[in-house]
């Protein structure tokens, strides 16, 4: 595999010059292309490492399955590529993020035959450490939680959302599983999000305090959840319309409440400080929250909490109709826009995962598709500068 650079992009964003490689470093954008015309690849995570590089876990189209293979990608502080890695064909559906514990990473995925999940560990270069069976099958959404693991994922037999505690060996501390309805129709969505032949669903997990949540279907819809792991039914419901609206993402913040995106029949609303009713039913059409119409029906986002400006701020990225990757920053304690910041330019361009550097910038990673077809891995670095600029207020 080789990168290229795209000059329009370089100098639009303001990719340095050669002759300082600090300022490289500090911005720059890149595209991954290789020759391989009838391969894809997308991003699903990136995390900085310790040698100031990044690692990026993706997924590829494999010929022989209708589930996603596993890509690794390790490249430079400057964007350079490194190494890559296509996981055997036997290890599928890899889901996000990766995740560090005790100096290593891991992510979930499941076997191509028998459809059981597997958390796989991996060093900071990308090269594999270790596999372990953690039992379930379609794994769908995951999260850190101190040294354990948050696990979302699907029984298809029992026809259940499953949420499990686990362990960096792949052991199981808790578990418990909610129905999601008797009947095919509202398994369909769920095995077409799996198989990529229809809309990738939002599937989440994760804890504020001492509750669990988990995004995913239960009682015939995709709904937000809150549940201790003991009880048979969640304490607390945030309804969304089937599979045709909801939250499509939610990260905790202090005192209780939540960032939140949500969709509405391919509406989209963006609300940076919301209290959610945690211990009853409630319905997500009732939030409100700031329309976005500039965004894609239904689109995927991304919520990170930073500070910029010695200001929290909650940074939404999306994708917006005219093929770029917008980034939102509203202020954690008003709630109010703080500032926008568009990118890409000549391709299209879509969010996968952003995080904040070392160096106090700001990495997003995303599709791209080369001469408008082929699909491939793309970096966008911003300065410290940059990022400052873009989100110093109003």
């Amino acid at each position: 595999m080789r990168f290229i650079f795209i000059l329009g992009l370089v100098l639009l964003f303001g990719c340095s010059n050669d002759s300082d490689p600090t300022a490289d470093k500090a911005s720059f954008t890149r595209i991954f292309d290789n020759n391989k015309f009838n391969a894809t690849y997308y991003p699903i995570d990136i995390k900085q490492t310790p040698d100031g590089g990044y690692l990026i876990l993706g997924g590829r189209r494999l010929l022989n399955s209708n589930f996603s293979g596993i890509y690794l990608l390790k490249v430079d502080e400057y964007g350079g590529f490194v190494s890559e890695v296509e996981v055997d064909e036997e290890l599928v559906a890899p889901i996000g993020p990766l995740m560090l514990a005790n100096g290593t990473y891991y992510f979930f995925c499941m076997t191509n035959v028998g459809l059981q999940t597997q958390l796989i560990s991996v060093n900071a270069d990308g090269t594999l450490v270790d596999q372990v069976a953690v039992g379930n099958s379609y794994p769908a959404a995951a999260a850190l939680d101190g040294n354990n693991f948050l696990l979302q994922s699907y029984d298809h037999v029992d026809k259940e959302s499953v949420i499990s505690v686990v362990s960096t060996s792949g052991a199981v501390s808790s578990t418990k599983a909610f129905s999601i309805g008797a009947g095919d129709a509202v398994e369909e969505p769920i095995i077409a999000h799996f198989l990529q032949t229809g809309r990738k669903l939002p599937f989440l997990v994760g804890k504020s305090g001492s509750a669990y949540y988990f995004n995913g279907f239960y009682n015939y819809t995709l709904s937000l959840s809150f549940t201790n792991l003991v009880a048979d039914e969640p304490q607390g419901i945030v309804q969304g319309q089937q599979d045709d609206g909801g939250i499509s993402q939610a990260v905790p913040l202090d005192g209780g409440k939540f960032a939140l995106a949500r969709f509405n029949f391919g509406d989209n609303y963006f609300l940076p400080s919301a209290t959610l009713n945690s211990s009853g039913i409630s319905s997500s059409t009732d939030l409100g929250g700031h329309s976005l119409p500039e965004l894609t029906a239904n689109a995927r986002v991304q919520i990170l909490r930073t500070t910029i400006n010695a200001r929290k701020v909650v940074l939404y990225a999306s994708d917006t109709r005219s093929k770029q990757i917008a980034l939102l920053g509203y202020d954690e304690a008003t709630g109010a826009l703080v500032g926008s910041k568009y990118l890409g330019f000549s391709n299209p361009f879509e969010v996968a995962s952003l995080t904040p550097t070392s160096d106090g910038g700001l990495i997003v990673c995303g599709t791209t598709y080369v001469a408008g077809r082929f699909t491939r891995i793309c970096l966008f670095k911003l300065s410290q500068e940059e990022v400052t600029k873009a989100f110093k207020g109003f």
